[in-house]
């Protein structure tokens, strides 16, 4: 049947509008789309399309009954951004239900309403739209923005140096030392670094995009081989998936040119979801090469006052009396409350730029 022209426009949510950057960019591939259903419910069930690629999490559309009562499966739909661009065009191939508690089941390990990834999902449309999208070029604050490179630039800057190999990190907050630790051990690995901090949607309390640039910005000038680092953002949305999200990094990675993935503790979690190792142990349940990509698993690192210095339960002989743990949380936490991170836990020049940020909020 021949597509049907539609007046219905959707205007798309910035989570929405950061997938669909990424499959414009290709970061997505092998999607070409919003998930259709018999996507989607393989997806939840065992981390494959029906095809047999391996991807852990649903890229879905999701609307209002009142907006997908309009809909037809045929119809062409326009995509807008919150300004009223027209930024995408989808192919409707499905309209469907699903169940949200059985996504949040599968996806997330939990049906808590607490948990940011379970909220935004119970706050979304109750109708899934599937289909391929046509993109329109890149969303107009990102056109020209520097930070912002693709896979297809990425890939050359890499041919460019000679990197065969790239070990990708990811990250939502400032880079503390137990980060650094960790880029270094798997620098010495390969040919290059890409620092590669998400710059989507994150919860409200995480450090802002913009404030957490000028950390990376610093502590690389500073700290990194420059010949050996490269900087740039992905425009993906946080979901605190944990495990599944930890895959679903690995293999937008993969695409943007990495050959190797950092996996710490804990990886896209977020409170007590999951187990400090479930993000690393899930890549067993793939096939040995089958991500095409290759994860690099790390313990928690942390400041040993005995030693001086970093370490880790596999380098430090001294208990844990003398552990100076870092993360996120207490990052922020110290920063909330009006304190300036200790160089045990941050370079003194990342801990000035958070100091400043926080001291104008």
């Amino acid at each position: 049947m021949a597509a049907v022209a539609s007046t219905v426009a959707i205007e798309l949510t910035p989570r929405q509008l950061a997938d669909l950057e990424l499959f414009r960019v290709g970061g997505y591939r092998p999607l070409t789309g919003f998930m259709t259903e018999a996507e989607y419910q393989a997806v939840l069930k065992d981390m494959h399309l029906p095809g047999g690629q391996p991807w852990p999490l649903p890229i879905t559309l999701a609307v209002d009954a009142e907006t997908a009562a309009l809909v037809r499966e045929g119809d062409r739909l326009d995509l807008l951004d919150g300004a009223g661009h027209r930024r995408a065009e989808l192919e409707v191939r499905q309209r469907f239900h699903y169940d949200k508690t059985a996504e949040a089941q599968a996806v997330y390990r939990t049906t808590d309403a607490e948990h940011p990834g379970v909220a935004a999902l119970y706050a979304q449309g109750d109708v899934l739209l599937g289909g391929p999208v046509t993109c329109f070029g890149a969303s107009p604050d990102r056109a020209e923005d520097p930070r912002h490179l693709t896979p297809t630039q990425l890939r050359e800057r890499f041919d460019s140096l000679g990197w065969r190999t790239v070990v990708g990190f990811q990250t939502r907050n400032p880079i503390h030392r137990a980060h650094e630790y960790i880029q270094k051990a798997a620098l010495e690995m390969v040919d290059g670094l890409l620092v590669h901090p998400l710059v989507g949607v994150t919860k409200e309390d995480d450090v802002p995009a913009d404030v957490r640039w000028r950390c990376y910005e610093v502590l690389l000038d500073g700290y990194f081989p420059r010949d050996r680092v490269l900087l740039a953002a992905l425009p993906a949305a946080m979901r605190y998936a944990g495990p599944r999200e930890a895959v679903f990094h690995a293999l937008v990675r993969r695409n943007y040119g990495c050959t190797h993935f950092i996996v710490g503790r804990d990886h896209a979690g977020v409170g007590d979801y999951y187990g400090p190792h479930d993000a690393q142990h899930i890549f067993h349940e793939f096939d040995v090469g089958e991500l095409g990509i290759t994860p690099l698993f790390f313990e928690h690192a942390f400041w040993c006052t005995e030693c001086a210095g970093m370490g880790s339960a596999k380098t430090c002989p001294h208990d844990g009396a003398n552990h100076v743990f870092l993360s996120g949380t207490r990052l922020r936490g110290l920063l909330s409350d009006g304190q300036r991170p200790p160089v045990e836990f941050t370079r003194p020049e990342v801990a000035a730029v958070l100091a400043e940020a926080y001291a104008q909020r």
